[in-house]
């Protein structure tokens, strides 16, 4: 299974960190968010990485060259402009194939064993959802009965996920184009299965939360 990385994004909440440096290459522990998520596929069995880039784009291709130092292979699928997270899909399916493929937003630094899709055949997709964070006045999704459910929101989606290629074939709009829509659109019909996982997640959102990662992580390290 070939795996996606998200980072094409402006991350203006970052700002002014991310001024100069794309948010996927900010540091937790010393090394970039997009890194640990390197390591962790190559780990867990996936070996072609598939990264959209947009802002700063060019920075990333820098630090990340053909990915052969963390065990991959990195192909770009470059954007010009971000085509928010739908449209990158659509965007990168040349590179992708037609079989279902992992996907990963690269600003979250999570423990999820992404092995635990490697072999899923889902019909839309399969998503992770977490607790909603406390920050968040509300989260994205219910679970009822292992599928995706717009019907409360007492947990959040994880930018983890395996998605089936083939719905977005009949998307053909360049325009740049939320997943979150699509994701609610068809889970109302049931076609998204989902998982709860209850480990380490966090969304790097703001430079706050940056800060309070990285003192999580010297802690663990001690």
């Amino acid at each position: 299974m070939k795996a996606m990385i998200l980072a094409a994004g402006y991350g203006k909440r970052m700002l002014p960190l991310t001024e100069n440096c794309p948010k996927p290459l900010l540091t937790v522990g010393g090394r970039a968010l997009i890194e640990h998520h390197l390591l962790h596929l190559a780990a867990a069995g996936f070996h072609e990485i598939v990264i959209n880039t947009a802002y700063l784009g060019s920075v990333i291709e820098t630090q990340l060259g053909d990915g052969q130092r963390y065990g991959v292979a990195i192909e770009y699928s470059r954007e010009g402009e971000p085509k928010e997270t739908a449209g990158a899909i659509i965007h990168a399916l040349p590179l992708l194939g037609t079989e279902p493929f992992l996907l990963v937003n690269g600003d979250v630094y999570t423990d999820y064993n992404f092995q635990a899709l490697a072999e899923l055949q889902p019909d839309y997709a399969h998503v992770v959802l977490t607790n909603k964070p406390s920050y968040l006045e509300q989260g994205d999704f219910d679970l009822i009965a292992q599928q995706l459910s717009n019907a409360a929101r007492p947990y959040t989606y994880t930018g983890i996920g395996v998605y089936n290629p083939q719905p977005f074939t009949q998307l053909t709009s360049d325009a740049p184009l939320a997943l979150g829509p699509w994701l609610r659109e068809n889970a109302a019909k049931g076609r998204i299965s989902g998982e709860l996982y209850q480990g380490q997640w966090y969304d790097v959102g703001t430079p706050q939360r940056l800060q309070e990662l990285n003192a999580r992580v010297a802690n663990q390290v001690r």
